[in-house]
């Protein structure tokens, strides 16, 4: 497992950010490192993680998690991530427009958060989450090549529901529109601009 760790002041509460692009070193990494980064400039303690560098199965369904309150199901990297989303009270999910969606690393981290839930055996079931209540924050952004914000498709929403589902209070959104080729967002300071003002944001939340 590779968790890329970023310098930080011992004290503040922590934000844990999320890249979901296979592109290492583009223009998702680079806009969740200016997110963290602004956020600790401001006190927060902050770690990046890489999706796509970790080894770790997607939700299979087997409801395992219903009966042990955890995933028990698998032994990957999600094993080692999962106390990190409890510890931090601030969270980033960033990553680039795959079909009208989510990237399949961004989806499989998703589905894998099941066993936050709490569920009871009605049909339907009543469900609460284990992280609600708690004051958690978080923010999104998402990279398209497109002009247009309406070919994000479900991107942003894919995001924002299930964290939302879970106990988050999604602060702000990000969509980046007309960048396409790798790091090429360094070139956009207003963008920059706007992910740096979103941790800086995030940062005073979860202070």
């Amino acid at each position: 497992m590779v968790l890329e760790k970023r310098e930080s002041p011992p004290s503040g509460r922590s934000i844990l950010g999320i890249g979901g692009s296979p592109r290492k070193g583009g223009n998702t990494d680079t806009l969740l490192g200016q997110i963290l980064g602004a956020a600790q400039e401001g006190g927060a303690r902050t770690e990046q993680v890489r999706l796509p560098d970790l080894q770790f199965q997607p939700c299979v369904g087997c409801e395992l998690c219903r009966r042990n309150g955890r995933c028990t199901r698998f032994d990957d990297d999600m094993t080692e991530l999962y106390p990190k989303i409890v510890e931090a009270k601030g969270l980033v999910l960033v990553c680039p427009v795959h079909n009208y969606n989510v990237t399949a690393w961004i989806k499989a981290f998703i589905d894998r958060l099941y066993c936050f839930y709490n569920f009871n055996d009605n049909r339907p079931s009543g469900w609460s989450s284990k992280l609600a209540g708690q004051g958690r924050k978080a923010v999104i952004a998402a990279v398209c090549e497109q002009e247009d914000k309406k070919d994000m498709g479900f991107t942003l929403e894919a995001m924002r529901m299930p964290l939302e589902a879970l106990g988050f209070e999604v602060i702000e959104e990000l969509p980046v529109l007309r960048i396409f080729e790798a790091g090429r967002v360094s070139e956009h300071p207003e963008v920059i601009a706007e992910a740096r003002r979103l941790g800086t944001l995030l940062g005073e939340g979860v202070a």
